[in-house]
């Protein structure tokens, strides 16, 4: 009996259990991928090895040269020990913390209701607004610095939380990655939740927001990303080292003598550290969002 032959068309693919084609590489293929994939990897971990390295050696040894890869002393957790022991790291790490979380969640109530706004209501001025929206993708953050510090210094926010938190809440390329996801959910939907009586903010409250988690997810997390990296506006806007985020904070790690590199070192891995946690808590939120969205080149 004679093995049925595979046809080349579909000897290229198989298909996977949600039905999606799975494109199989020769092993040829496969090598160079993996090969690339290792060089990227390399590539990223690199700074990343150095500053540990540069973080775990003795203060007088991080500008020797020629650079050393193992010091002459050994390493050392100097760096950190006086890193933990400054309780101002603490008091940035607070004050990242608050505003990161504050951003995010008020960023994301602002987004989701602009977007669900555009994509569902209709009101005069609506495609100009949007188009406006959009325009707000292309300018530069740091173009707006002197009005809105001229703003908030009106308002007399300098210095305070909500003067750092404020002018981080409009993020106009979430409204167009939420807008886009939204104009995907069926009206259907909406209409029979609206032939039971239901009205436009419990329909997006109830039906709209729990089918996009996954978005809401992956906004937020890159919101959360951006909020605690953030240095040119908190440093702008704030003077009183109580109110400083961690990215201000760091360049506070100096003495007459210069830079202390292994304690800046240890400071921004410490600093790093909470994102790590987030991605790899996350990261399938992360990645089923991209792969639903824009960002995934939807």
């Amino acid at each position: 009996m004679s093995t049925p032959t595979i046809p080349r068309a579909e000897a290229a693919a198989t298909t996977s259990r949600s039905g999606a084609k799975v494109r199989q590489y020769s092993p040829m293929g496969r090598a160079l991928v993996v090969t690339a994939l290792i060089v990227v990897a390399v590539l990223w971990l690199a700074p990343l090895a150095w500053a540990l390295i540069t973080s775990l050696k003795p203060e007088g040894e991080t500008t020797d040269v020629p650079l050393q890869l193992v010091p002459d002393a050994g390493y050392t957790g100097t760096a950190y020990e006086s890193v933990l022991s400054n309780d101002n790291l603490i008091r940035w790490f607070v004050n990242s913390t608050f505003v990161a979380v504050v951003v995010t969640a008020l960023t994301l109530v602002v987004s989701a209701l602009a977007a669900y706004g555009f994509s569902r209501c209709d009101f005069r001025g609506k495609g100009l607004l949007f188009a406006l929206t959009i325009a707000g993708i292309m300018i530069p953050p740091q173009i707006l610095i002197v009005p809105l510090y001229r703003e908030v210094l009106a308002m007399g926010l300098a210095d305070t939380y909500w003067g750092i938190i404020l002018p981080q809440l409009a993020v106009p390329t979430m409204v167009f990655i939420l807008k886009s996801f939204f104009d995907g959910i069926p009206r259907e939907l909406e209409e029979a939740a609206r032939v039971d009586g239901a009205g436009s903010f419990r329909i997006f409250w109830q039906v709209v927001l729990p089918l996009s988690r996954s978005i809401l997810a992956a906004v937020g997390i890159f919101i959360f990303i951006s909020a605690w990296n953030n240095f040119l506006w908190p440093f702008i806007i704030t003077s009183n080292p109580d109110l400083m985020t961690l990215p201000v904070g760091l360049v506070q790690v100096q003495s007459s003598f210069g830079v202390r590199y292994a304690q800046v070192m240890a400071s921004a891995l410490l600093a790093g550290l909470p994102l790590i946690i987030v991605f790899m808590l996350f990261q399938r939120q992360i990645i089923r969002g991209v792969a639903t969205t824009g960002l995934g080149g939807r």
